[in-house]
């Protein structure tokens, strides 16, 4: 073979390469806000007890402070779905990570416990397109063969960000403080924001998407409100329990008492959560590509997620027994990222945005009402101890706050009977 043909092939075979790259990378790069919103949305199991001292604040207030991210959240999801069925999904995201990073900037210099609160809101606001936008990237950049597994990878992108909000950022908390720490979570939103600028691509070149009439947006709600996506909605809300309340929140804290370990092993057991769910995501979406059926796999999952959460409450353990055991629980619980699969695959194509957006409501809802039960249970179910300035609970008010975990799986294995399977298959042309 001449020297000719082979320089010819070379450049061909880099150029096949980086087309079966490019995909990946666009849905890469559209998933660092996920990223992103959920360092924001869990950074708090590792400052918790630092803010409670400096705001001079209780568990309670602490948790309006954490949850109210989620308000606004609920909110513009009403609307998000809708507008990434009209706008460029690239603009909404840069957009979005622009805002955010300037809000946690603002967040690690304030003293004011209203200017935090409005750092948290405005945080919250550019997180309703976090997920949709990759999810809507990816409707276009890969074929629906692929979606479920697609979405697990785009749904691990953000457990990442969780996991890097749990051990690692307690540890840099540790060291620099936790306003310095919050500042260096800032600095990597705007190098995130450089990569997004130039990676992200709405489509492929030569991509045609097919006309669809556009519905007004009441229409579009009043179409996709129905059992499917709420039932779906309720299910990944449910299932999505243990991240809201102990990933977000309070994990580190009743794993200190649960454990009676310090705050870095606390911080790391709760850390496995999210690093199960980051394997869990692909791994399950996988597996039920491969099974061509939702539901079966949302069934498992909810079962043994009881099983898990009542072994984690109850067992008696050692430290490593329950890493192993959060591990399990973020694996497992993450089946809940095939609802919005299901749900895509039901939804008319002009409301398939609109549709998924009703599962990240009633999802990010969750975290709003989970975080706000829960400590309002601990704050009433047991003795209230100032140590160092920070508030601190028994067990026994953790593990009465931790019974809404259990009711939750069982709840979300009920509402997976009247689910409709859909085999893998869009179900409208």
């Amino acid at each position: 073979m001449s020297t000719c043909t082979l320089q010819a092939e070379e450049p061909s075979k880099h150029k096949q390469t980086m087309r079966a790259l490019k995909p990946w990378m666009v849905c890469c790069a559209g998933s660092f806000l996920f990223f992103y919103q959920f360092i924001q949305g869990n950074m708090f199991a590792s400052i918790a007890d630092h803010v409670m001292r400096d705001f001079q604040i209780d568990a309670s207030h602490l948790v309006y402070l954490s949850s109210i991210y989620y308000l606004p959240n609920v909110a513009f999801l009403l609307i998000a779905g809708v507008m990434l069925d009209r706008f460029s999904a690239k603009k909404i995201l840069v957009y979005s990570m622009f805002f955010c990073m300037l809000a946690t900037w603002v967040l690690a210099y304030t003293h004011s416990y209203a200017i935090a609160m409005i750092c948290r809101f405005v945080a919250g606001t550019t997180s309703a397109f976090c997920f949709l936008a990759p999810v809507r990237l990816a409707t276009r950049w890969f074929p629906p063969s692929k979606m479920a597994m697609v979405t697990g990878a785009i749904v691990t992108m953000a457990m990442t960000g969780g996991l890097l909000a749990q051990y690692p950022l307690t540890s840099l908390v540790l060291h620099v403080g936790w306003r310095q720490a919050v500042l260096d979570v800032a600095y990597l939103g705007l190098a995130m924001l450089l990569i997004m600028l130039w990676w992200i691509k709405d489509k492929p070149d030569g991509f045609d998407e097919p006309e669809h009439k556009t519905l007004p947006m009441l229409d579009a709600w009043k179409g996709c409100l129905h059992r499917q996506p709420i039932c779906a909605g309720l299910y990944t809300s449910l299932m999505n329990l243990p991240i809201a309340v102990l990933g977000a929140a309070m994990g580190k804290l009743y794993m200190m008492e649960r454990l009676h370990v310090p705050q870095g092993d606390a911080a790391f057991v709760n850390g496995m959560l999210f690093l199960g769910a980051m394997l869990g995501g692909p791994l399950i979406g996988y597996c039920s590509d491969r099974l061509g059926l939702r539901l079966l796999p949302m069934k498992f999952g909810a079962f043994l997620a009881l099983v898990i959460v009542l072994a984690i409450m109850y067992a008696n353990v050692s430290l490593q027994v329950m890493t192993v055991l959060f591990f399990l629980l973020g694996l497992i619980t993450s089946a809940q990222v095939i609802s919005y699969v299901l749900v895509a695959e039901s939804a008319s194509p002009v409301m398939i945005a609109t549709s998924m957006s009703v599962v990240s409501i009633l999802t990010q809802g969750g975290y709003l009402v989970y975080q706000n039960i829960f400590g309002a249970i601990l704050v009433r179910s047991g003795n209230m101890t100032m140590v160092d300035g920070t508030p601190m609970y028994d067990l026994s008010a953790y593990q009465t706050a931790a019974l809404i975990l259990p009711a939750a799986f069982l709840i979300a294995l009920g509402l997976v009977f009247v689910l409709k399977e859909t085999f893998g298959r869009a179900q409208h042309g």
